[in-house]
């Protein structure tokens, strides 16, 4: 039986004693037929000297599919918060002093655990043709559970992950926003460990050139992140490239490759998922949320919105 390492022990590369740990907060959550996560945060111990480091686990049981899985592990230290667990103080809300007494150094540990019958929805059917000798690309093989043996594999935490992980760790969401939120992030999370483990991408290369440098990278990524983060504040192209600091054809490019969608088009999925999320579990009303989003109308957020559920504000009420 294949038992990987724990990920607390790799990053401080000796056995933690259970009464070395002290727990600050916890948030654990199943998402039906895509993630279950689980976030950790501990005090750090004064003595502890850790590494932040990544895990991916393959799990197989060739006479037991169901129970297959791919879990990404994490460890990430040095991070620095409020001790009080649900409510910060107002110096911690307002950032108005680094050296609160209340916030303390912490250690984070994250897993996302992703079930067979969600990841095999993105491997490529299978090709005798699709890798030299007739072999599928092993992405593939991961992705659809076609190597025939447990492993785990160490990460090493590029930029890209970094911020995921960062963005994970300091949201503002909560309930069910929440969980929209860290399923589109594990996703990225994913890709990228995948990348990492297979070293540079092991089919096409980036038909932009440019996105081979990790730095513009890193740039598109955080284009992403200012998007989400203005949700209800729709940018111009001119205005996210300045924020993100890159070209804005680099932008655009850049972005349709690595994400699969022009950003309008992700822009716009993703105001409407959160318009369905404040009409249908906060209840609120279709004129507060098409105001919330910036719509000049009533009529244009319906017509949006129906574009993109099918249904008219009023129409999801009614379900």
């Amino acid at each position: 039986m294949h038992n990987p390492q724990d990920i607390l022990t790799m990053a401080y590369r000796q056995p933690v004693m259970q009464d070395q740990l002290t727990l600050l907060q916890e948030r654990e959550c199943q998402i039906p037929g895509s993630v279950q996560y689980q976030i950790k945060r501990y005090r750090k111990h004064p003595q502890w000297s850790l590494d932040d480091v990544g895990m991916l686990v393959y799990h197989f049981r060739q006479n037991e599919p169901a129970r297959n899985y791919v879990e990404l592990r994490f460890c990430i230290s040095g991070n620095r918060y409020c001790s009080k667990k649900d409510i910060e103080c107002d110096a911690c809300k307002l950032s108005a002093s680094p050296a609160c007494m209340e916030r303390v150094e912490t250690v984070d540990t994250l897993s996302f655990r992703f079930q067979a019958v969600h990841l095999s929805q993105f491997a490529r059917p299978l090709r005798t043709d699709s890798a030299p000798g007739g072999r599928p690309p092993i992405s593939d093989e991961i992705l659809d559970f076609r190597h025939g043996s447990s492993f785990s594999k160490t990460l090493s935490l590029c930029g890209r992950t970094r911020i995921v992980l960062e963005a994970i760790l300091n949201h503002p969401y909560t309930d069910s926003l929440e969980n929209i939120y860290i399923n589109a992030q594990s996703q990225m999370l994913l890709l990228y460990s995948l990348e990492c483990m297979l070293g540079e991408r092991e089919v096409e290369g980036f038909q932009c050139k440019f996105l081979s440098n990790e730095a513009d990278r890193e740039k598109i990524v955080k284009a992403r992140e200012i998007l989400l983060q203005h949700i209800g504040e729709p940018l111009t192209i001119k205005e996210l490239s300045r924020k993100a600091a890159i070209n804005e054809c680099y932008l655009k490019k850049g972005f349709k490759e690595m994400f699969g969608a022009t950003i309008f088009d992700f822009y716009q999925g993703q105001r409407m998922e959160h318009a369905r999320y404040l009409l249908y579990e906060k209840g609120l009303s279709v004129t507060d949320v098409s105001v919330m989003l910036g719509y000049s109308s009533i009529s244009h957020f319906s017509t949006a919105f129906k574009k993109h559920t099918g249904l008219k504000p009023c129409e999801l009420l009614l379900h």
